[in-house]
């Protein structure tokens, strides 16, 4: 349903999130990184955040679920994105750190835990993974999307049984002037 919606809805998607200002959240996360290490941009959207980042000196591989939004990626970051979903994702490379803003909320509430270790599994130890959701702890299903709202609890219970833990947490406001009463949750893991 969700890989649908961004299929059929790839240029207006792109359009309205490529431009989205969310450089103090990538401050604070290359703040954690050195210059030159690598990066997964898990779930890439369009491309925004991976083109800050390598613009920004760091090494990035990017994947999206969506064909379309991986095509509309690759032309804006000038590398190839792979197409894969959280749970197909597979690679013999083990990344610096991991970023996945509003991406990992599109997977269902109970398949979470074994997408983290997944993830994980492709992250050095002591390596750094950012993920948000919408704030909350309900599952919803909007205009043809599935969301995963996490909390505090719901974030600890998703990584329960994976080699991650909390390092930092916090809520920010939807930096989009329309969608300025949403909170997100803001998680900095690092892998044990």
């Amino acid at each position: 349903m969700t890989i649908n919606f961004y299929n059929n809805n790839a240029n207006n998607f792109f359009i309205s999130t490529v431009d989205v200002d969310i450089s103090s959240i990538q401050k604070i996360f290359l703040s954690y990184l050195e210059k030159g290490m690598h990066i997964l941009d898990a779930g890439c959207g369009s491309g925004r955040d991976s083109r800050y980042f390598l613009k920004n000196g760091f090494v990035v591989s990017a994947f999206d679920a969506s064909e379309a939004l991986a095509s509309r990626a690759s032309e804006y970051i000038g590398q190839t994105v792979e197409v894969t979903s959280f749970q197909d994702f597979k690679t013999n490379h083990c990344y610096d750190a991991i970023w996945a803003c509003a991406s990992l909320l599109h997977v269902p509430g109970p398949e979470l835990s074994s997408v983290f270790d997944n993830l994980s599994r492709h992250l050095k130890k002591g390596g750094i993974f950012y993920c948000s959701f919408k704030y909350g702890n309900t599952d919803v299903e909007s205009q043809g999307r599935y969301f995963t709202n996490a909390d505090e609890d719901r974030i600890n219970n998703f990584i329960h049984e994976t080699s991650l833990f909390i390092k930092k947490l916090w809520i920010s406001d939807d930096v989009r002037s329309e969608r300025s009463n949403e909170k997100w949750l803001n998680v900095i893991l690092f892998k044990k």
